[in-house]
């Protein structure tokens, strides 16, 4: 999938509005998430008090770069490993964007036009698509699969999967 050129310029104009709002839309996204999807709780630690400032700045940094994704590339492979290690699978994804969205909706009201939920859905899925496809080949090398996608804390303590070597901020 490529983005087009109508999504980047979509995404890239609504860079304010998630400078601003950012923090709110990345909090609501995790209640919705929760609410809707309860089983992904368990992919994230107990305390979530940081999360939100780091999907923000994650969604901040794509919407900047958008148009040269390849700039990201090391954030990237950062956020797969961390996904790898909290056994996100594929099948997650439609469920985080599909809160994502809500959120967006919900906290942008009026100015969530649906050119602007439209340009973020499609650059959601693509985003998605490239995580996914890392995350695959992470997988490779790990004892995580779909019939145990979900590890115990002590699996999670015995996981195969090293920290990342992109000690850097998440985007």
């Amino acid at each position: 999938m490529e983005l087009s050129q109508q999504t980047i310029v979509a995404v890239k104009a609504s860079l304010p509005l998630i400078q601003v709002h950012g923090l709110e839309i990345s909090s609501r996204m995790y209640e919705i998430l929760f609410e809707k999807y309860p089983q992904t709780k368990a992919l994230f630690p107990e305390s979530i008090e940081k999360q939100p400032k780091i999907l923000t700045a994650a969604i901040e940094a794509y919407a900047s770069n958008i148009e040269q994704i390849e700039k990201l590339h090391d954030n990237l492979m950062y956020i797969a490993n961390t996904h790898v290690k909290s056994h996100v699978l594929e099948e997650h994804y439609p469920m985080v964007g599909d809160a994502l969205i809500m959120a967006m909706k919900e906290v942008l009201a009026d100015k969530a036009t649906p050119e602007i939920l439209e340009a973020w859905g499609q650059a959601y899925t693509y985003l998605a698509e490239i995580l996914a496809m890392n995350e695959k080949q992470l997988y490779a090398f790990t004892r995580v699969s779909k019939e145990n996608p979900i590890a115990s804390e002590t699996d999670k303590s015995k996981s195969k999967v090293k920290k990342s070597p992109y000690q850097g901020p998440v985007m």
